[in-house]
C-alpha cells in the first residue's frame, strides 16, 4: 500500500513541476500569475462560498490538488486558428497542394473545419490563464459592496493588496469591513383602497419582512411577490405586482430602516388623461368548459352541451365526456371569489387526465353585471389523439447482460369509459449478451425477455366507499388496474412471470406521495429447474467435493441427476456406512444447506401483497442540487390467503405449507427505509449520501424470503467495491453465484466535483452488507445475531468519471475493497489495489 501511495505522490510533483513550468510560458511582460484570492472579513479569514463565488478573476482550477488541467486543455487551442492553420498549411511550398491531391480540395476545406472546432472545443472546455488584473479587482469590490448593502450592510468599506511572490505569481488579498448590519425598525403602509388595505392587514403577519430582523433587499422582492399573491387569491382580480412600490427611509445614526409600502391604484386611460380606479372583489358568475375547442372550430355553432355542478360543458361535436368527471377536476366554482390557486389547480389536474393538450383558461368580465365585477371563467380544452402509439429503444448493461438492447412499444386508448380514463397495452422485448457461463446457446445474443402488459388509469380512487374527504380531489388522486405476463430465456433457471395489481396515488402536498397497492399479485414459475446446478455453478463444485472425497463416486456426478442422487442419500441416511463415515458433521450440514437453498430457488411463486409506500422529496427539478428525500414502505404478504386457507380447511402439503393451484404461497412482512440528502457546497460541488435499511421476516406459511423478494448487496448502484450479488451474507465470502438474504444495511457518501466542461469527478465511500435474520438459514457467518454483527459491514472506497449529457450522464466508478468482513486475517486494506478493484459503468447517479 505505500509503495502505491509513493509511486502516485512521485508522479503528481513530477507532473506539477512541468505544468508549472508550461504556465510561466504563457505569461507575457509584466503579467503577474494569479495564485490565490484571500478574504478577511472585519479581521478574520473568511471561507464564504457566496462571497468568492462575486470575485474575478479566480485562480486556476486544480485538479489533484496540484494539476491545472483546465488551464493545461485551453494553452492547447490557438488565439487565432484561421491564421494558425494557414500558417501550418503553407508552412512547406507543396503542403497544400499534396493535400488537395490526395485527399480534394473540399476535403482539405473539411480538415481546416475540423481543426477548427476542435479549437473551439479547448476553449470552451478550458479556462484561460488567471492573471492578476487591476481592472478586474476593482470590479469586483464594486461587486462585493453591492452584495453587502443589498443584504443590509451599509457602512461598508473594501480595500485590496497584491503579495507578489516569486516566479511571477501573485496573491490578492480582499480586507472587508462591514461594520454594524441594518436592521428593519418599522413596517409603514399606505394603501387607498380600502379593499386592498383590508386584505393586506389580515395577512400581515405572514410578512417576510419581520421587525428586528437585518433588513436584505431579497427579501423585499420576496414580499412584493407575497403581497401580490394575497391580492390575486383574494378576489383582487386586476391586481399586479407593478402595483406595489416600496422605499427604505435608512437611520445612519441608529442602523436601523423603515421600510414603507405603497399600494397604488390601479389607473385607467381615458380621453384626457388616466383615471384612478379603485380595486374591487370579483367573482365567478359563470364556468364554461369547451372540450373540443380547436382553431378551425372557431365561428362553428355548438352541437352538444352540458350541465354539472354549475359547470357548463360545450362540444362543437358530439360531446365525448361524462360532465361529472370533467367537473370533478375543476377547482373553479361559481359564486367564489377570484383566485389564481383555483387556476392552476385546475390546469394542473386537467394536465393529470393526460387527455388534453395544453389546456388553458381565460377570463372575461360578464358584462350582465352592472358593477363590472363578475367573471366568466372559460375552460379551453384541445383534446389529445384517440389512440396513441409510443415506440423506444434504450442500451442496457445491468448485473446479467454485458451489452444488451430493450425495445418497447406501446398503444394507448384515451377516454374509454367517457370519464377520462387511460387504456395501454404494450409490448417489451430485451436481447444481451449474458455474463452467465452456463448459458449453452452460440448466439452473441443468447439472453431473451418479451413481455405484455395492460393498465387502465383512472383519474379519481375507484373504490366502493366515497373518499373525496379523506382524499380530496387537489391531491390528484389516480386508480391504476394493471395486468401482465413475461418470459425470460437464458437468465438464470428462465422462468414466466403473471402478475397483476391495484394501485391507489395521491400527493399530499407537493413533496409527499402516498401509494396503496392494495392488491399486488405475482405467479413465478421457474421453466428450468433443471439447470440449477449449472447457473448456481459453486454448489454444484462444492457437493461434488464432498461426493469425491468421501468416495461415493470415482468421477463428477453427473448434473443434475447424480447430484440431486447424491443430495437425497446423504438427507435420507441411505449412503454406505464408509462413505457415510468419511463425511463430516460440517459436510453434511453444507448438503443440508445447499439443498434448501435449491429447493427454495428452484420452486414456484405465488405472492399476493398489500403495499403501501411513502415519499418525501423536497427536489423542485432536475437541476436542483440541495435537497432530500425519504422513502418509506411496507408490504404484507399472504394474509388474505391464509385467512382463506383457514376459512376453507385447507390441507397442508409435506412441507407443512397451505397451497393454491399446486404452489405453496409467499407469507411474509417486509419493510424498507432509505434516505437521500445533497448539499450543494458550490456551483459545481455537491457532497451527497444515502442510508438505506430493509428487513423482510417470514411467518405462517413460509420460512423464507421469495428470490426475487431478496435483497443483494454490491454493484453500480450499491457497494462499488463489489460486484453485484458477491458480498455477502455476514462473514461469508459471497460462495453463491447470486448471494442474497432477507436483511440489508446500506451506506452511501459521495463528493461531486467539476473537473472541466460536462466532465465530472467524485469520491465516495460505501458501506454495508446482507444478512439472514430470523429464517431458515442455520449458518452463523451469514447471520444477523446481535449489533456486534455490524462489524461485517463491508466498506469500499474510490473514485469516479462522470460525463453530463444534460439528459443523462454515463458514469464510470472504480470502487476499491477497503474493509472485507471476510477471512482470519487483515481485513482492512488486503486487497486495496487496482487488481482487486472492481470496475462499475452506469447510467445517471447512483442516488
Amino acid at each position: 500500500m505505500k509503495q502505491y501511495i509513493a509511486k502516485i505522490s512521485f508522479i503528481i510533483v513530477i507532473t506539477t513541476f512541468f505544468t508549472s513550468c508550461s504556465v510561466m510560458k504563457h505569461l507575457e511582460k509584466q503579467q503577474v500569475f494569479l495564485k490565490k484570492n484571500a478574504i478577511t472579513i472585519n479581521g478574520e479569514i473568511s471561507t464564504n462560498e457566496a462571497v468568492y463565488s462575486i470575485i474575478k478573476p479566480k485562480p486556476n482550477k486544480l485538479f489533484l490538488g496540484a494539476i491545472p488541467l483546465r488551464l493545461n486543455i485551453y494553452n492547447l487551442s490557438s488565439k487565432s486558428p484561421d491564421t494558425a492553420f494557414n500558417k501550418w498549411l503553407h508552412k512547406k511550398p507543396k503542403r497544400e497542394q499534396h493535400l488537395n491531391h490526395f485527399l480534394s480540395k473540399k476535403q482539405t476545406y473539411r480538415l481546416k473545419q475540423a481543426y477548427l472546432k476542435i479549437n473551439d472545443w479547448f476553449r470552451k472546455s478550458g479556462e484561460p490563464l488567471a492573471i492578476v488584473d487591476s481592472v478586474k479587482i476593482q470590479k469586483s469590490i464594486d461587486e462585493l459592496k453591492k452584495y453587502y448593502q443589498y443584504n443590509g450592510w451599509r457602512d461598508i468599506n473594501i480595500d485590496y493588496t497584491v503579495d507578489y511572490l516569486k516566479k511571477r505569481r501573485g496573491v490578492v488579498s480582499y480586507n472587508i469591513t462591514t461594520g454594524v448590519p441594518y436592521t428593519i425598525d418599522s413596517l409603514m403602509s399606505r394603501i387607498p383602497s380600502k379593499v386592498v388595505d383590508s386584505i393586506y392587514q389580515q395577512h400581515l403577519k405572514n410578512s417576510i419582512l419581520k421587525i428586528g430582523a437585518q433588513s436584505k433587499n431579497n427579501d423585499v422582492v420576496q414580499e412584493r411577490d407575497r403581497i401580490t399573491a394575497v391580492m390575486r387569491n383574494n378576489g383582487v382580480y386586476t391586481f399586479e405586482k407593478e402595483q406595489i412600490i416600496c422605499w427604505e427611509d435608512p437611520d445612519s445614526v441608529q442602523k436601523t430602516i423603515s421600510w414603507n409600502i405603497d399600494i397604488k391604484n390601479k389607473k385607467r386611460r381615458t380621453h384626457d388623461g388616466f383615471k384612478e380606479v379603485p380595486f374591487q372583489i370579483y367573482k365567478i358568475s359563470e364556468v364554461n368548459v369547451f372540450t373540443d375547442f380547436k382553431q378551425e372550430n372557431k365561428g362553428k355553432p355548438i352541437i352538444d352541451s352540458a350541465s354539472y355542478n354549475n359547470h357548463n360543458f360545450y362540444s362543437f361535436d358530439k360531446l365525448r365526456y361524462k360532465p361529472k368527471a370533467l367537473s370533478d377536476v375543476i377547482a373553479i366554482q361559481v359564486g367564489d371569489v377570484y383566485r389564481d390557486i383555483d387556476k392552476a389547480q385546475t390546469l394542473n389536474q386537467l394536465n393529470n387526465l393526460k387527455t388534453f393538450k395544453y389546456p388553458n383558461i381565460k377570463y372575461t368580465i360578464d358584462e350582465r353585471d352592472s358593477t363590472q365585477t363578475s367573471l366568466i371563467a372559460n375552460i379551453l380544452l384541445t383534446p389529445e389523439k384517440k389512440f396513441g402509439f409510443d415506440a423506444n429503444i434504450d442500451a442496457l448493461h445491468n448485473n446479467i447482460q454485458n451489452v444488451g438492447f430493450a425495445f418497447s412499444t406501446s398503444v394507448m386508448a384515451r377516454n374509454v369509459f367517457r370519464r377520462a380514463e387511460n387504456l395501454e397495452l404494450s409490448f417489451r422485448g430485451s436481447i444481451g449478451a449474458s455474463k452467465d457461463e452456463s448459458v449453452k446457446d452460440d448466439r452473441f445474443f443468447d439472453v431473451r425477455e418479451t413481455g405484455v402488459d395492460l393498465k387502465l388509469s383512472f383519474p379519481r380512487i375507484f373504490f366502493p366507499v366515497n373518499t373525496q374527504k379523506i382524499i380530496p380531489k387537489i391531491m390528484i388522486p389516480t386508480t391504476r388496474i394493471s395486468i401482465g405476463i413475461s418470459t425470460q430465456t437464458n437468465i438464470g433457471l428462465d422462468k414466466t412471470t403473471v402478475n397483476g395489481a391495484l394501485s391507489y396515488q395521491w400527493y399530499a402536498t407537493k413533496t409527499n406521495t402516498h401509494r396503496i397497492d392494495l392488491f399486488n399479485g405475482q405467479f413465478i414459475r421457474n421453466l428450468n429447474p433443471n439447470r440449477y446446478f449449472s447457473v448456481y455453478s459453486n454448489a454444484y463444485t462444492r457437493l461434488n467435493a464432498i461426493a469425491i472425497n468421501s468416495f461415493y463416486t470415482a468421477t463428477d456426478l453427473v448434473n443434475p441427476s447424480g447430484a440431486d442422487q447424491f443430495i437425497n442419500d446423504v438427507i435420507n441416511g441411505n449412503l454406505s456406512p464408509t462413505v457415510a463415515a468419511l463425511i463430516t458433521p460440517e459436510e453434511e450440514q453444507e448438503v443440508k444447506n445447499i439443498n434448501e437453498r435449491k429447493n427454495r430457488l428452484t420452486e414456484n411463486n405465488l405472492i399476493l401483497t398489500t403495499n403501501y409506500s411513502f415519499v418525501r422529496n423536497t427536489r423542485k427539478g432536475l437541476a436542483d442540487d440541495d435537497f432530500s428525500r425519504f422513502g418509506f414502505k411496507l408490504e404484507l404478504a399472504g394474509n388474505t390467503l391464509a385467512t382463506l386457507s383457514n376459512m376453507l380447511g385447507l390441507d397442508r402439503n409435506s412441507n407443512d405449507r397451505y397451497e393454491l393451484f399446486n404452489v405453496a404461497y409467499s407469507q411474509y412482512v417486509k419493510t424498507e427505509i432509505d434516505y437521500i440528502k445533497h448539499w450543494k457546497l458550490s456551483k459545481n460541488n455537491v457532497f451527497a449520501i444515502r442510508s438505506f435499511f430493509g428487513i423482510a421476516l417470514p411467518y405462517g406459511n413460509s420460512n423464507s424470503i421469495p428470490f426475487s423478494k431478496s435483497f443483494f448487496a454490491g454493484g453500480s448502484n450499491d457497494n462499488r467495491a463489489w460486484a453485484a450479488y458477491r458480498l455477502g451474507p455476514g462473514s461469508s465470502n459471497g460462495d453463491n453465484e447470486f448471494n442474497e438474504a432477507n436483511m440489508k444495511i446500506a451506506l452511501n457518501a459521495e463528493y461531486r466535483y467539476a473537473i472541466f466542461g460536462d466532465f465530472k469527478g467524485a469520491l465516495f465511500i460505501d458501506a454495508g452488507n446482507i444478512w439472514n435474520v430470523l429464517d431458515n438459514e442455520d449458518d452463523e457467518a451469514y447471520q444477523f445475531n446481535s449489533f456486534e454483527s455490524l462489524t461485517n459491514l463491508a466498506v469500499g472506497s474510490g473514485v469516479g468519471l462522470r460525463y453530463d449529457f444534460g439528459f443523462f450522464v454515463l458514469r464510470f466508478d472504480v470502487g476499491f475493497k477497503t474493509h472485507e468482513p471476510y477471512g482470519t486475517s487483515k481485513k482492512w486494506f488486503r486487497n486495496y489495489n487496482f487488481r482487486n478493484a472492481t470496475y462499475n459503468f452506469g447510467i445517471n447517479y447512483p442516488f
